[in-house]
C-alpha cells in the first residue's frame, strides 16, 4: 500500500524535474555555456530534411520548393564560445537567413578536433555538437565542410604530414591528398567519425540530423599541378559515393569555386583570368558526378579583378552568375548555390560600403529571378558574418551586419521576397517584418 501511495509522488517529482530541465535548456537569455544537456531526440524542435527535385531544392517531407538566403561564419567551431555561436545564429535568423555554411574540421595543432588520424578531442567534438544543436533551435540549416584545401585549420597539408610521419612513400606535394591510399583512408575515417557521431546535446546522430543541410567534401579544392586534375575528379567520385553509403538523408556538394577547366574552351572567357583554369577544378565536370546533389560557386570580384573599376566588376559578376545558372539549369540539371559571395568590407568607409552593396544585389536579383521561374538558382550565402568578439577570425570580406545598415537592409529585403514566393503557412522559424 505504501508503494502505491508513493507512485503518484514519484510521477509528480519526475514531471517537475523534466520541466526544470526544459526551463534551463530553453529559457531565453541564459548563458549558453550553462545549459544542461538533455540528449533526447524527440524533445528537439521539429524540422525536415532538404531534398532535391530536378533543378531545385525541396522540403523532403512536403515536396514544397525551397530557395534560401544564407551566410558563412566559418568560425563557429573554432571560436569555442557557445555564447558567440548562439548570438550569431540568432542574428542570422532575425535577418531571415535560413542556411549557414561553416567548418566541421580542425585538423592538428592547438584546439584540434582531429588531433591525429582517427584520434579526436571529445571537448572540441562537443563544441561541434553545440553548433548543430543550437542551429536547430534557431531553425537554421548548416552546410558542414569536411576539410580545407588551404593549410588553415590543418587542411590537406596536415593529412600529407600525417601520412609522411607514418612512413608513407610520397612526395611533399599536397596533390597527393587526392590520390595516395593512406591519405584517402584517413579522410574516409574522418568522414565516418563525423557522420556517425551522436550529438551529446540532442542524442541525434549527425547523419540523422535535419538541421544539417548538406555535407561539403572540401572547401575550394585546388591542386598544384594541372596534371592532377584526373585525380581530383576521381577523388570527388569516390568520396561522394562514400558519404552517400553512410548517409542517405543529406545532400552532398563538392565545395568548388566554379572555375571552368581547360577542356571547357568555350567557357574559359567566363573565368576571372587564365590562372583559374589551371587549378584542377571544372565546374561542369566536378558537379556532374552522380552522387553530387548540387553545384557550388564562389564569387569574389574584388580579389579576382583587383584592377577593374566597379562598372567592370558588376559586368563581370553578372556574366559569371548567368553562366552558372544556365549551366546548372540546362546541362547539370541540378540546383546551384552561390555558397560564398564576398566583397571588400575592410579599409573602406561606410558610404563606400553602401555603394559596393550593388555587387551583392547583382547576385540576389539573379537568384530571385531564377527562383520565380522555379529554376536552378537555389540561393546565395554572403561571406562572411561576424558578431562582436570574433575579430580574430575576420578577413577583408567580413562584417557585423548591423554595423552596415545598407547591407543589413539588403539582406532582409532579399530574405523577405524569397519567403513571399513560396511561403509556408505557420513557418516556425521567421516571418518577414518589413513592409511590402
Amino acid at each position: 500500500m505504501a508503494l502505491q501511495r508513493e507512485r503518484p509522488l514519484y510521477s509528480l517529482l519526475g514531471l517537475f524535474l523534466l520541466l526544470a530541465v526544459l526551463y534551463l535548456n530553453w529559457f531565453p537569455g541564459r548563458d549558453p555555456a550553462a545549459k544542461l544537456k538533455l540528449p533526447v531526440p524527440w524533445l528537439q524542435p521539429q524540422m525536415s530534411f532538404v531534398g532535391r527535385d530536378g533543378t531545385h531544392f525541396v522540403d523532403a517531407a512536403t515536396g514544397a520548393p525551397l530557395y534560401f538566403n544564407g551566410w558563412n561564419s566559418y568560425w563557429l567551431l573554432s571560436s569555442r564560445n557557445p555564447a558567440l555561436v548562439s548570438e550569431m545564429l540568432r542574428r542570422g535568423r532575425r535577418m531571415g537567413l535560413a542556411v549557414c555554411r561553416t567548418w566541421a574540421f580542425a585538423d592538428g595543432g592547438p584546439g584540434a578536433l582531429q588531433i591525429s588520424p582517427g584520434r579526436f578531442s571529445e571537448a572540441v567534438f562537443q563544441e561541434l555538437d553545440y553548433v548543430i544543436y543550437e542551429a536547430r533551435r534557431n531553425h537554421i540549416r548548416l552546410i558542414l565542410c569536411l576539410v580545407n584545401n588551404l593549410s588553415n585549420f590543418g587542411g590537406k597539408a596536415q593529412y600529407v604530414k600525417w601520412a609522411q610521419a607514418a612512413g608513407a612513400n610520397m612526395t611533399n606535394s599536397t596533390d597527393s591528398f587526392f590520390y595516395h591510399p593512406t591519405i584517402k583512408g584517413y579522410y574516409r575515417d574522418y568522414v565516418k567519425a563525423i557522420l556517425t557521431r551522436r550529438n551529446s546535446y540532442s542524442g541525434i546522430r549527425y547523419c540523422d540530423e535535419p538541421a544539417i543541410f548538406a555535407w561539403e567534401l572540401m572547401n575550394e579544392p585546388r591542386c598544384v599541378s594541372n596534371s592532377s586534375a584526373p585525380h581530383v575528379q576521381a577523388w570527388i567520385k569516390e568520396m561522394a559515393a562514400y558519404v552517400k553509403s553512410l548517409d542517405t538523408n543529406h545532400l552532398v556538394a563538392v565545395g568548388i569555386e566554379g572555375f571552368y577547366g581547360t577542356e571547357m574552351v568555350e567557357r574559359l572567357g567566363f573565368n576571372p583570368g587564365d590562372w583559374a583554369s589551371s587549378l584542377c577544378s571544372d565546374f561542369i565536370q566536378n558537379s556532374a558526378v552522380e552522387h553530387i546533389d548540387f553545384a557550388s560557386v564562389h564569387a569574389y570580384p574584388d580579389s579576382w579583378l583587383p584592377k577593374a573599376n566597379m562598372e567592370d566588376k558588376i559586368r563581370y559578376l553578372s556574366r559569371w552568375v548567368d553562366s552558372h545558372l544556365n549551366d546548372s539549369e540546362h546541362i547539370l540539371k541540378k540546383p546551384v548555390l552561390f555558397s560564398e559571395v564576398g566583397y571588400m568590407q575592410q579599409h573602406v568607409d561606410s558610404n563606400s560600403t553602401a555603394d559596393r552593396d550593388v555587387l551583392l544585389k547583382v547576385v540576389y536579383d539573379k537568384i530571385y529571378n531564377s527562383a520565380r521561374k522555379l529554376q536552378a538558382g537555389g540561393g546565395a550565402l554572403i561571406w562572411q558574418l561576424m558578431v562582436e568578439g570574433t575579430h580574430m577570425y575576420r578577413d577583408n570580406f567580413s562584417l557585423v551586419a548591423r554595423d552596415h545598415p545598407s547591407t543589413y537592409k539588403l539582406i532582409m529585403e532579399h530574405s523577405c521576397r524569397l519567403q513571399m514566393l513560396y511561403k509556408k503557412e505557420g513557418d516556425p522559424g521567421w516571418q518577414c517584418s518589413m513592409p511590402p
